[in-house]
């Protein structure tokens, strides 16, 4: 049996106004205002390293040399990523339209990624985070993140629940393949919207990914490259996801906790400069991205001073820790919940 200390503020209650409060407070500080000159130069920033990374990638040729390309290439596909994630939440346009179009463009056609799947995962996410009956992200596909989920495994996850914080990385090496996989798997689901489309863009993907591999590279070079490039892919999101709710409570159906409980208590910032605020796009202001998911990236390092003092005065955990911690705290948050698998006890 894992003993967690409960975090303040996790106890049942019925606060409904104190996200209210907070919500004022930033709201009058103008942080959810909109920041369209810091995405412009963040558009042409990822857009300039996604282009310079094929030119470059035309330029090398047929070479072996290629293999740092497929990683920079990986590192570019990373932060369009990103920048999909942040027009889903509206952070970029106001416009849904726009949002959606863009969204397809970047999504779809520059990285393979369902827009539409994906902004309906992650909103269910956004909705229950840490919640093992309706958040999609601790689902129990292959490894299991709580001890009711190891109870009731079988197969694969139970194999893999073993030994999971072990494998977790090397697991990460797939991911991008598993999000190609399940973007083509959500076109058969009639609730897609614009399932052709979504279609058509992510086929003009892979075709266009392909042929330019194989049609500068050898065969051996080009499944090389694919290999890298896809793993390097996989574990770059892994490593920025990851250390945002992995480890912190799990919630289910008996946890009665309003909004703002429900956001902080569930997730973890991660503390570094500017390099880590962009490897991981804003995301290591996870708190506050949480609470005001339609905030633009540039003002969540202003609203965390005063989202963590209002935490401490109404008794609210507020967690925060090192990026190479956060990951330590996830391994052995999976470690100590694969333990009665290996021991045998279920």
């Amino acid at each position: 049996m894992i003993v967690v200390e409960t975090p303040r503020g996790l106890a049942p209650r019925e606060r409904g106004s104190d996200f209210a409060k907070l919500s004022r407070r930033i709201a009058q500080a103008g942080l959810l205002d909109k920041r369209p000159g810091y995405y412009t130069a963040r558009i042409g920033f990822v857009g300039g390293l996604f282009a310079g990374s094929w030119a470059l990638f035309a330029a090398v040729g047929d070479s072996w040399w290629q293999v740092l390309v497929a990683v920079l290439l990986a590192v570019a596909f990373a932060q369009v990523t990103l920048l999909a994630h942040d027009l889903a939440h509206g952070q970029i346009s106001r416009s849904r339209r726009t949002s959606r179009m863009a969204g397809l463009l970047v999504g779809n056609l520059a990285v393979g990624l369902s827009y539409g799947w994906w902004m309906d995962k992650h909103t269910r996410h956004h909705a229950n985070p840490n919640h093992e009956e309706h958040d999609p992200d601790v689902s129990p596909d292959f490894l299991v993140w709580s001890e009711r989920q190891a109870e009731a495994a079988r197969g694969i996850a139970r194999f893999i629940g073993r030994r999971q914080a072990f494998l977790f990385f090397p697991l990460l090496t797939l991911e991008g393949i598993n999000l190609k996989v399940s973007s083509f798997r959500a076109l058969s689901r009639p609730s897609l919207k614009s399932r052709k489309v979504e279609g058509l863009l992510l086929t003009a993907h892979v075709l266009a990914y392909l042929g330019a591999v194989f049609l500068v590279l050898s065969p051996g070079k080009a499944l090389v490259f694919l290999a890298v490039h896809q793993a390097c892919y996989g574990v770059y999101l892994g490593c920025t996801f990851a250390p945002n709710h992995k480890g912190m409570p799990v919630l289910t159906a008996e946890d009665e906790l309003d909004f703002l409980r429900r956001q902080v208590l569930t997730s973890r910032n991660v503390r570094g400069g500017r390099l880590v605020n962009t490897a991981l796009g804003g995301l290591n202001y996870q708190i506050e991205h949480h609470l005001f998911p339609n905030m633009p990236t540039a003002n969540l390092r202003k609203a965390q001073p005063i989202v963590r003092e209002y935490c401490a005065e109404i008794g609210v955990d507020y967690v925060e820790c090192g990026l190479v911690e956060s990951w330590a705290q996830a391994m052995r948050h999976l470690h100590e919940v694969g333990r009665s698998l290996r021991v045998g006890r279920v």
